[in-house]
């Protein structure tokens, strides 16, 4: 499929391609050979898509589209909504199979660092082993610096190699660094994962932190406690915190109305929406927006 020394794509050359067409690769287009980036128009309904384990550090952004993914990865089956902004960080060496339908248009940006450039970050700080999964659950709790970062790849094209070098290089060593805080044992780990997809899959609800809990099969006194020592907020915060970038992206690549988004992002009402957003963002949303 493709020929670099830095990748072993291979797992790839089984695949069936039939359900995406692949509109960039900067491999073939921008002649990079360290950093590997591809966009994807996805079809409408897709009943068993799979992603094989490779070895480099696997994103996806997507960049358009509302859609509800169905994953099933080592027996596990987990649903997740995927919004613009939406950020999956696959395991290396994990394969997952992938299912959806949808009506809207699905697009997705998707950037492959290879493993070695990982390890050399991974040295320069610590010398530690990445812990992959905590990796996963911070990326897919959001983070808009990788976000960004990952949609500007395909319009810088005309950089050089040094370009490529540098941005992989970064995106590894800010991983790993914005990661480390999500590290967690064995089923408390795994609680905070299912904590955070609930959230980001119910995001329009009017959510219970006893659901939640519920959800990830702790009490609620037990899941604010890991929730926390994980990602550095409560509950709470970190949900209103995901709600506001939701309405931000909204603001900023729609025209919907105040109501509207409160209404696509769980506040109560406009003014709801509005009281969070200038706690957090220091504006109101009509400020935002004009911005």
């Amino acid at each position: 499929m493709f020929d670099s020394p830095d990748f072993d794509l291979t797992p790839y050359a089984d695949s069936d391609m039939s359900a995406v067409q692949r509109t960039y690769c900067s491999w073939s287009e921008s002649g990079w050979r360290s950093l590997l980036v591809q966009c994807f128009d996805h079809a409408a309904e897709v009943d068993h898509f799979r992603l094989p384990g490779v070895a480099d550090l696997h994103l996806v952004l997507c960049a358009a589209g509302d859609v509800v993914i169905r994953t099933h990865t080592d027996g596990r089956a987990i649903r997740r909504r995927w919004l613009p902004g939406s950020l999956e960080l696959m395991v290396p060496g994990r394969s997952s199979v992938l299912a959806y339908r949808t009506t809207s248009a699905l697009r997705t940006v998707q950037v492959h660092v290879p493993s070695a450039t990982v390890d050399r970050a991974a040295a320069h700080l610590g010398g530690s082993e990445p812990d992959f999964e905590a990796l996963s659950a911070a990326a897919g709790a959001g983070d808009p610096v990788v976000e960004h970062l990952v949609r500007a790849l395909p319009g810088a094209g005309g950089a050089d190699e040094m370009y490529a070098e540098s941005a992989a290089a970064f995106l590894a060593a800010h991983l790993l660094v914005h990661g480390r805080h999500g590290r967690l044992p064995g089923p408390e780990h795994a609680a905070v994962r299912v904590g955070v997809a609930v959230m980001r899959e119910r995001l329009a609800e009017p959510l219970t932190l006893a659901e939640i809990a519920a959800e990830a099969h702790l009490s609620v006194y037990h899941f604010i406690r890991v929730f926390r020592a994980a990602t550095g907020e409560t509950p709470h915060r970190f949900l209103t915190r995901l709600r506001i970038e939701r309405a931000q992206r909204l603001l900023a690549d729609s025209t919907l109305t105040i109501g509207q988004i409160a209404d696509r992002c769980g506040f109560a009402s406009p003014g709801a929406l509005s009281s969070a957003f200038l706690s957090q963002v220091g504006v109101r949303p009509s400020v935002y927006r004009k911005i």
